[in-house]
């Protein structure tokens, strides 16, 4: 990713709508649907700036890796130890097993990502699951994908596919960030006509970010319970 991806986390993880309705939503995703015991081993694969160790750590005892130094940097004083610098898809470096592996908008980073879902597997403990959120529909493609380094952006038939080759399976994939799509589908368009595709992820003013966030944060009672329409990610569980 650009350098100014890395610092609009460090500068907003803490207070963009994005971020702090999507840790509770993914948390109870995970207490839902993942399984896990007390004591389980996690590990946060790309994990930025560290934002979502303190979610994950209320699972088990959690691991993690990032390649950007100055995020790493961020990251282990939130963990409070070292976090490793092993890259995917080879994952070289990293020991012992793992209950659950979480990668939340990573895979789309790495060019193969099928070789990147068997890295992970090799990883996984015995019933162990893979947490894998991504973003969807590569209509969508904009500016934003641009400065991250996406590879893609996915469907659920791409995803599916990718995981099925790599001899995994899934619990069923879901689109979330459902509610706010039709107002971000709208903001895209208009910003390619207007030639204005802007990377700019900081948070909107404090009453519209606010208002995101409480809109975002009911998706933590429909997700995997109903049917969400299409949204602009993707989360699953994925399993050997």
């Amino acid at each position: 990713m650009d350098r100014i991806v890395y610092d609009r986390m460090a500068a907003h993880d803490s207070t963009h709508w994005w971020y702090r309705a999507r840790r509770e939503i993914l948390a109870d995703y995970v207490e839902r649907y993942a399984g896990l015991k007390p004591g389980s081993r996690i590990l946060e694969i790309g994990c930025g700036t560290g934002h979502n160790l303190p979610m994950l750590g209320a699972f088990g005892e959690v691991d993690a890796i990032e390649i950007d130094p100055a995020a790493r940097a961020i990251a282990s004083e939130r963990l409070g130890k070292p976090v490793g610098t092993a890259p995917l898809p080879t994952l070289a470096g990293v020991t012992g097993t793992y209950d659950m592996i979480a990668v939340l908008d990573v895979v789309e980073h790495i060019e193969d990502d099928v070789a990147t879902f068997r890295g992970m597997a090799e990883r996984l403990a015995p019933g162990g699951k893979i947490l894998v959120t991504v973003p969807a529909h590569q209509w969508m493609w904009s500016a934003h994908d641009v400065v991250n380094h996406h590879h893609r952006r996915y469907s659920k038939a791409t995803l599916a596919k990718a995981i099925a080759d790599a001899g995994l399976k899934h619990n069923g994939l879901r689109y979330f960030n459902s509610l706010l799509f039709p107002a971000a589908v709208a903001a895209r368009v208009a910003g390619k006509l207007t030639g204005k595709d802007d990377s700019d992820d900081s948070p909107p003013p404090k009453p519209l970010n606010k208002a995101f966030e409480a809109i975002f944060r009911l998706e933590r009672h429909l997700l995997g319970r109903l049917p969400m329409p299409p949204g602009l990610s993707i989360v699953t569980l994925v399993t050997k």
